[in-house]
């Protein structure tokens, strides 16, 4: 952004969220699926192991789960058919995967009038895989196609890093997410108990000379009880008293807004009404808040219940991995990348690289990097899942207050914020 002072505003949505109790409960199937090719050996072997294109809807006292996959027993069972040449076909396990979702519902804290655990039924419409679409992806000679074709993009900066080091993220989504998972925490504990699963954020970040140096403008949308310990029916305002510690605790100090009015809590009203029965929930419709709050470019693909086959989903986090490295080895203060792939094609169809005027060497580093980068890290998808090692049950902990910005795992899980490769990058270029 060529402007050195202006206000930016990003948003964030709780795990209790319609949308994100979908994604959620898409990931954990996932998650499933991948934990059972774990234990069956055949996590690393394209021609047999987990494919899965889940999509969850959410609504009052309805889950309905479907897409395509294929995966191994007890997740799938397989029956004789005279589909396809008289084949045996593969028949999804309803049970099992009905049972996931309640546990996902459980955990988040769902047990309410119009949505809850035990009461919500649970319908499974997953179906095999179809074979025009395993003909492209499954591995040949070494290498799995793209799973389907489009851009993906990848950013980092240096934002964050006063705040949290490794973390790399814009101000906006960094401080939004952080708000939700504050108050998700005190619900959880008990300190903020009268709050209930859904809610929103929204922070607006002030800009000066390009720094992010505040925050100009807070919005805090939380469900909650219809009524306190007292049976005194809650308001706003008392919602606004109730959190303002926890929302101010999780800014900087000196950033939370002093006048009231930039500071707004339920601003329609109560909100004792949410989740599910509020709103209806859908797979994938949160993708600004899974990545970068708008401040960086987005492909358009959505990430939850997506194997790591899919491109829309590792190409983005190999992207952002390429990015962050970038920005960790001190060649530039942010770094953009996009991807783009042909559904069955291994290799890359583009690979952009750019720095917007924070590199030190000036743009001729962007198109140095780009073959650096190409060298060190291929962006084939086998080379991604591979290095990245995506082939792990590491995705429902994704579903909820973003993909990015998170630290990496001892299990594996944000593999893909790693910054493994900053010094072979800086050594690359001859900084």
């Amino acid at each position: 952004m060529a402007r050195k002072s202006f206000l930016f505003t990003s948003e964030s949505v709780s795990e209790g969220h319609p949308d994100k109790v979908s994604d959620q409960i898409s990931d954990a199937i996932l998650d499933a699926f991948l934990a059972n090719d774990l234990k069956l050996g055949i996590a690393d072997k394209s021609q047999v192991n987990t494919r899965l294109g889940c999509e969850t809807l959410v609504t009052t006292d309805k889950v309905v789960i479907a897409g395509e996959g294929r995966g191994q027993a007890p997740l799938f069972k397989l029956f004789d058919s005279h589909q396809f040449g008289g084949h045996r076909e593969a028949r999804i396990n309803r049970e099992l995967i009905s049972e996931i979702a309640r546990k996902v519902i459980k955990d988040i804290g769902y047990d309410q009038v119009g949505f809850s655990f035990h009461g919500a039924d649970v319908e499974v419409l997953l179906h095999g895989q179809s074979p025009d679409i395993a003909m492209g992806v499954d591995e040949k000679q070494g290498e799995e196609g793209a799973g389907d074709q489009g851009m993906m993009f990848g950013f980092a900066c240096t934002e964050s890093e006063v705040y949290e080091k490794g973390s790399f993220m814009p101000a906006p989504i960094y401080f939004s997410h952080k708000i939700l998972k504050v108050l998700s925490e005190q619900r959880k504990s008990g300190k903020l108990g009268d709050l209930l699963p859904d809610a929103k954020s929204q922070v607006t970040i002030r800009y000066e000379d390009g720094h992010a140096v505040g925050a100009s403008k807070v919005v805090v949308s939380t469900q909650h009880q219809k009524a306190n310990g007292k049976g005194k029916d809650y308001t706003p305002e008392m919602i606004r008293e109730l959190i303002g510690d926890a929302v101010t605790s999780a800014l900087p100090a000196g950033w939370m807004p002093k006048s009231g009015s930039d500071f707004l809590v339920n601003p329609t009203g109560n909100f004792v009404v949410g989740g599910p029965d509020g709103d209806c929930g859908l797979t994938g419709r949160k993708i600004i808040v899974d990545t970068y709050g708008g401040y960086a470019p987005h492909g358009g693909g959505a990430f939850s219940g997506k194997d790591p086959t899919k491109v829309d989903r590792s190409a983005a986090y190999a992207a952002r991995y390429l990015a962050k490295n970038v920005v960790a080895s001190g060649l530039a203060e942010r770094c953009m990348i996009q991807v783009a792939y042909a559904i069955g094609r291994p290799e890359p169809m583009s690979l952009l690289v750019d720095t917007q005027g924070t590199s030190k060497h000036g743009v001729e580093l962007d198109a140095r990097l780009e073959e650096v980068l190409s060298d060190l890290f291929p962006m084939r998808p086998t080379n991604i899942r591979r290095k990245l090692e995506l082939n792990k049950p590491i995705y429902q902990r994704t579903a909820a207050y973003g993909h990015f910005g998170r630290a990496p795992e001892a299990d594996g899980g944000f593999s893909w914020e790693r910054t493994d490769l900053a010094d072979a990058i800086r050594k690359a270029v001859g900084a």
